[in-house]
């Protein structure tokens, strides 16, 4: 209840109540906006199908030639400080189960401001990711179509301006694809995504199965080239890979039993990540000398041909890349159709991307524009780019996470959790020096482009979100 005029600091700082917010979307009713159709099996393969296959697939050719074989120690501190956060994300998801992942964490817990600057990282994040998974996926199909038919699609539309081309069509077409399985409704797009998503594993099983016969342990000899810096930067690279942990926390208003089922499933996804990341990283520096990994088009397909001096392998690792990938691509535009949904409810962005189709029961207007923002990214800017641009987005979400479990403890002691951080408060605070200590290791260029779009969203802040604030209409201060 308002007393007064609200100064500007009481503003920035109004916090939304997190019973105010299970009220809204029915998390102890049942009921709310959309459906709950999502099981903890479904919920698992949402968080592993958003984080294995941007890693994996792709990324080793951008961190090997960072790190050399140590880029196996970065996959591990990249693991150990995504574990962090995950345990305090697991413990904010069974305590504020809602749509809008941290946004929604950070405006229970640290007020509006902060929720909105969080929510330009998450942007940031689900949206550049996105397009640079669909970006890799490109990559993949070209291997397949050039080992089937001895041939791929022209240069001119199978890479952005920056490599030489006029537009990644594939990725675009990919984006595209996947919008339309939105928005025939979530559960339809959960059931897809989990038989991509076992499809997926059951491909990077093959894969170290048949890679570890041209094991070479040579390959290890320079094992950090670059030295402790280069595994620094590396794992920053890699962080990006992480981005799935979150996604899974984005589905709160459509997951049964949310206080319990979200906790479980990020910590699924989390162990299931870490092993399979580690496990091929491994495999594949054993297999192919690292030198070779700077600029390879389709890395681990490349790497089973030349084990076997065969194309089937290749081809059937390309055939599956492609099928995961779209994985990735569909729940992680799932969760930044969600984020905007929580956004829009609040008031921080224009109405639209809160209206609900009444016969989807998705936000049909919402999914149209973020894919099409998502395809012009894809389209026409270049991965390494896109990459180092959502791991700071990344990092800087796990921090607020991190922070907002110790303020949440401390303002909401009695609020049920359906999980609690072990450690605390070491875990958090660990979490939070790792984050720091892997953007420390970014470049500086990435560092001044993310500050120049938390700028933007600022100023989009400042000259609309204020205003239209649900919470300034009501003037309901903390």
């Amino acid at each position: 209840m308002a007393h007064g005029t609200p100064t500007l600091m009481s503003r920035l700082m109004r916090r939304k109540p997190v019973t105010a917010m299970a009220a809204e979307t029915g998390v102890d009713s049942g009921s709310g906006e959309l459906a709950r159709t999502i099981g903890l099996f479904q919920l698992s393969m949402i968080g592993i199908g958003a984080t294995v296959g941007t890693g994996i697939f792709f990324i080793l050719s951008e961190a090997v030639p960072l790190a050399g074989p140590a880029v196996i120690w970065s996959f591990v501190i990249a693991g150990v400080v995504a574990g962090l956060t995950a345990l305090c994300y697991a413990e904010l998801a069974g305590a504020v189960p809602v749509s809008g992942s941290s946004y929604s964490y950070a405006y229970a817990t640290m007020g509006e401001l902060i929720a909105m600057v969080v929510a330009a990282c998450l942007l940031l994040e689900y949206g550049v990711s996105c397009a640079a998974v669909a970006v890799g996926w490109s990559q993949y199909l070209n291997q397949l179509l050039g080992n089937l038919f001895g041939a791929g699609i022209p240069e001119a539309l199978a890479n952005a301006p920056e490599g030489g081309g006029l537009i990644n069509l594939p990725a675009v077409v990919l984006v595209g694809l996947c919008a339309m399985l939105l928005i025939r409704g979530t559960s339809e797009s959960a059931r897809v995504n989990a038989i991509m998503v076992l499809t997926k594993l059951a491909v990077l099983v093959l894969f170290v199965v048949i890679g570890i016969g041209g094991w070479r342990a040579d390959n290890f000899a320079n094992f950090a080239p670059a030295g402790f810096s280069g595994v620094m930067g590396a794992a920053g690279v890699i962080f990006f890979s992480y981005v799935g942990l979150d996604a899974a926390s984005t589905a709160g208003e459509e997951v049964r039993n949310p206080r319990r089922t979200m906790p479980l499933a990020i910590l699924i996804a989390l162990v299931g990540v870490t092993t399979v990341y580690i496990a091929v990283a491994v495999v594949a520096l054993a297999a192919q000398p690292a030198e070779k990994f700077a600029g390879q088009d389709a890395g681990l397909a490349a790497i089973l041909q030349d084990v076997t001096g065969a194309t089937w392998p290749g081809s059937l690792l390309a055939a599956g890349a492609i099928v995961s990938i779209f994985s990735v691509t569909l729940v992680v535009l799932y969760g930044q159709t969600r984020i905007l949904f929580a956004m829009s409810r609040d008031g921080l962005v224009p109405g639209v991307f809160h209206r609900v189709n009444p016969r989807t029961v998705t936000p049909v207007r919402n999914t149209l524009i973020v894919a099409a923002a998502v395809a012009a990214l894809a389209g026409f800017l270049p991965i390494t780019f896109l990459s180092e641009m959502t791991s700071i987005g990344t990092l800087v979400a796990f921090i607020v996470v991190s922070i907002g479990v110790i303020v949440l403890r401390r303002t909401a002691p009695d609020l049920p959790r359906g999980f609690r951080v072990p450690g605390y408060p070491v875990t958090p605070v660990l979490s939070v020096a790792g984050c720091l200590w892997i953007i420390y290791n970014l470049r500086l260029i990435t560092i001044v482009a993310f500050l120049g779009w938390t700028a933007v969203a600022l100023v989009w802040y400042f000259t609309w979100g204020i205003r239209h604030s649900r919470l300034a209409r009501t003037e309901e201060l903390p």
